[in-house]
């Protein structure tokens, strides 16, 4: 019997993000059929999601002056590669744009695979002059040396296809894959008997994701703040992120009253908005809530989106770039124009975003009558919380992970077919 082929999967670090735990489940799913190494930068932080598999560490910071930060970078390249030379390494997977630069740089004789969380040319975070160095040189120069690249929403490759120049017989979309079972039985934990107060004292809105510029919740806040001058209800975050200060400052701004998990006050119903911090079950909070508000300013194929439509509850979420599109309405193509008005898809509702000063109070007013909408039609958040269930049948581990092995079967043969 032939030995398992040697897979390496790099990513930077062992954070919080979702493109994290897609590597962890990737991981996990890939060692039924391989022999899977985890590579990272180094392990400040700790590792939030870990599997059995072993975990080498380059051991190189990334904090410095420029100069440092240079030679880090070169001294990532040159550990990994005598990483995958040590390991006979047959294909290399590479997860965020950081472990993509050192994995095609430290190639050798593997093959090399690139997975691709979020849009790029959407992403904030990809600015000023080195922003203008990774969209205009390293990524059109880099990425074509990989044997395939995998986005994880489908509109993510045009984006590289015609903004960054990358061959488009290289690229093909495998979805994110979800634990269904694991996620509808966790829903199921009961929240404390304080929780369930504050549920049953009004209609819940919740939001689950880190609290970072990406996911945007500050114009929830303003949202919120005029919807419950018509009607009561409570506003809960589940997560964590470094704009935790400015998110519940900009809160308390908006004349909202405020509970922070990780504060001194104890939980009761006479608070508007519910910060619960980091948790182990999200899902519990979300499964009995009534609506689940999703205000991103960009994506990939957001976890935090499935889980919640896995929990069967109705979702109204951003028409952002990329994945809400793909999830709530497959049989459309993506947005030329921004979405102005409320679009009431097959699996759940597409907002306008709300990121643009000159429209966003107009997008902010249709944010808000259409959540009051929602909030009176009991009949619709049924239907819609039911089909996002259903929706959510297509994503399962059984379903997509099979498209990750036949890839690699593939690369490995050197028989790469990415017509999709």
């Amino acid at each position: 019997m032939l030995p398992e082929p040697n897979v390496l999967l790099v990513i930077p670090n062992f954070g919080l993000g979702g493109a994290q735990r897609v590597f962890h489940d990737h991981s996990v799913e890939l060692a039924h059929h391989y022999h899977v190494t985890e590579a990272v930068f180094n392990l400040d932080g700790g590792n939030m999601y870990p599997t059995f598999n072993e975990v080498v560490s380059l051991d190189v910071a990334g904090a410095g002056s420029p100069i440092t930060k240079l030679r880090n970078f070169w001294h990532r390249v040159a550990r990994l590669k005598a990483l995958k030379r040590q390991l006979n390494v047959a294909v290399s997977i590479s997860h965020l744009e950081g472990a993509d630069y050192i994995n095609l740089l430290s190639k050798g004789p593997e093959k090399v695979i690139l997975c691709i969380h979020g849009s790029k040319l959407h992403d904030a975070n990809i600015s000023g002059p080195v922003g203008w160095l990774r969209k205009r040189v390293l990524m059109p120069w880099l990425y074509n040396r990989a044997d395939a690249i995998v986005t994880v929403s489908r509109d993510i490759k045009p984006e590289l296809v015609n903004f960054f120049g990358v061959k488009p017989e290289k690229v093909l979309t495998i979805n994110n894959f979800f634990e269904v079972a694991s996620i509808e039985a966790k829903a199921q934990e009961p929240l404390s008997p304080a929780e369930q107060a504050v549920y049953a004292s009004a209609p819940i809105l919740v939001t689950s994701g880190r609290l970072t510029r990406q996911k945007n919740q500050v114009p929830l806040l303003t949202v919120f703040a005029y919807l419950l001058r018509q009607q009561p209800a409570k506003l809960v975050f589940v997560g964590d992120g470094e704009l935790r200060d400015d998110i519940v400052s900009a809160a308390r701004q908006r004349g909202l009253r405020v509970y922070e998990a990780w504060g001194s006050a104890e939980l009761s119903t006479d608070y508007d908005v519910y910060f619960m911090g980091m948790q182990t079950n999200p899902f519990k909070y979300i499964r009995p809530a009534t609506l689940f508000v999703f205000p991103s300013a960009w994506e990939g194929f957001p976890m935090a989106l499935g889980e919640a439509m896995i929990c069967g509850i109705p979702v109204a979420s951003t028409d952002c770039p990329t994945g809400p599109r793909e999830m709530l309405a497959p049989n459309t193509a993506a947005s030329v124009q921004p979405l102005r008005q409320a679009e009431w898809a097959e699996f759940g509702v597409l907002m306008p975003m709300l990121t643009n000063e000159a429209t966003r109070p107009a997008d902010e007013a249709v944010w808000m009558a259409t959540l009051l909408q929602l909030l009176a039609d009991g009949a619709t958040r049924q239907r819609l919380g039911q089909a996002a269930r259903r929706r959510m049948n297509d994503f399962t581990r059984e379903r997509i992970a099979g498209q990750w092995v036949r890839l690699l079967d593939d690369v490995i043969k050197n028989q790469v077919k990415l017509d999709n």
